[in-house]
């Protein structure tokens, strides 16, 4: 079997990786020149630590990255009202969440990836010039002004949010869904939190100032992460980060007290794709869904997805089942952000702003959980557990392939 990966993100690598290990040859096409690094997730939890091992990239990232203590929601003034700590919890645990910056996170994907044989082409653009047979599917590829066709059994878009795949599968503009009104802006930022009694991750839950800040590197670096005016450019955005800093973080800081590493605005989203199957093209991660950032669970639900498809595809490469089981991997998926990805982000991003922070933490159900769960390790034990349901054994879909 040969497949083509569309994108050198974090799920197209990963699911390089693990096809290319399991004897099926890979190939990925990437439109830029280099690997991303804008600033963007860098928390891994357990569906994404279980794949990171399986690529056998875990322990390295480990070896960079820190393990997070806990996380706590504040009133802007810092005190903290509710949390869960982690420091229980080895650090060899899938349950212990680890932390390393997503771009070099990447470099050492991609650096796995060739040692493993992954054909990985910069510079390769796919263009809306797709098409299938009964036994193919094929992408045209812009390549420094000319065009070539690249042919595969099966064919990837794990190109993002402005997936060419999904585009040309759907049409430029179907990706069911809706996109929220709040501007954000991710900002790494050089700043002595925890001189303020801040631990690894926090979140302020305030009507206009709530932010996420969340240390990300052992040096010291943080992700602050907070929503800002909409419709302005980059460098407005740039220009305005001291005053928002000052108004939001706790010390309200001068410019001379922090220092930026970088700054990327975005918009969010909460959109689904129609389908993540049309035949030989499948989609995964951020070409088929999109949620917003709080939580991770974007990141994470991407990494899952593409270690189902990599089962999905051993699988059929083996013997094991036909591809029926790619309708599944599609269903499945799907399913999962439904019911855990889309419900739960929303509620992590709403629950920082919509109510006032005493209305907020007073009626806010899960709150109430913590609460009970910081009492009772059962409970959290539970808890700990259920964030493993993005995860899917899609051994129980295989079933023996009807024999010509």
């Amino acid at each position: 079997m040969k497949v083509t990966i569309v994108g050198a993100g974090p799920s197209g690598l990963i699911l390089g990786i693990l096809l290319q290990k399991r004897g099926i040859t890979t190939r990925i096409l990437e439109a830029a020149d280099k690997l991303d690094a804008q600033p963007r997730a860098c928390h891994y939890a357990g569906p994404g630590k279980y794949e990171l091992e399986r690529a056998g990239v875990l322990e390295k990232i480990q070896a960079e990255g820190f393990h997070p203590g806990g996380v706590t929601w504040r009133y802007k003034d810092g005190a903290a009202v509710a949390g869960i700590d982690q420091k229980s919890i080895p650090e060899s645990s899938v349950h212990r969440m680890v932390c390393l910056p997503l771009g070099r996170v990447c470099e050492i994907l991609y650096d796995e990836a060739i040692a493993s044989g992954v054909e990985i082409l910069f510079n390769h653009k796919v263009l809306g010039n797709i098409g299938q047979t009964e036994t193919t599917a094929w992408v045209d590829v812009s390549i420094n002004a000319d065009v070539q066709r690249f042919e595969a059994d099966y064919i990837v878009g794990c190109d993002g949010g402005n997936s060419q795949i999904r585009r040309a599968l759907f049409g430029e503009m179907e990706f069911p869904g809706s996109t929220w009104e709040q501007q954000i802006v991710a900002s790494n930022v050089y700043y002595p939190f925890e001189k303020f009694g801040y631990n690894d991750s926090n979140f302020i839950v305030h009507p206009t100032d709530w932010y996420m800040a969340a240390k990300i590197t052992k040096d010291g670096m943080w992700r602050v992460t907070y929503g800002d005016v909409p419709g302005l450019t980059k460098e407005e955005y740039e220009k305005r980060l001291p005053m928002r800093y000052k108004q939001m973080l706790p010390g309200a800081p001068e410019p001379s007290e922090f220092k930026i590493a970088n700054i990327g605005p975005y918009k969010m989203h909460q959109r689904l794709a129609e389908k993540m199957r049309v035949g030989r093209f499948l989609l995964a991660a951020d070409a088929a869904h999109l949620c917003n950032p709080f939580g991770g669970l974007g990141l994470v639900g991407g990494i899952a997805d593409v270690g189902c498809l990599c089962d999905a595809l051993d699988a059929m490469n083996k013997g094991l089942t036909d591809d029926s089981i790619l309708d599944e991997y599609s269903r499945v998926r799907r399913e999962k952000y439904q019911t855990i990805v889309d419900p739960m982000s929303t509620a992590n991003f709403k629950r920082l702003w919509e109510k006032e922070p005493d209305k907020a933490f007073a009626e806010d159900e899960f709150f109430k959980v913590l609460e009970k769960a910081n009492k009772d390790e059962k409970l959290m034990n539970k808890l700990r557990e259920a964030s493993m349901a993005l995860c899917h054994d899609m051994a129980q879909f295989y079933k023996p392939p009807v024999q010509a």
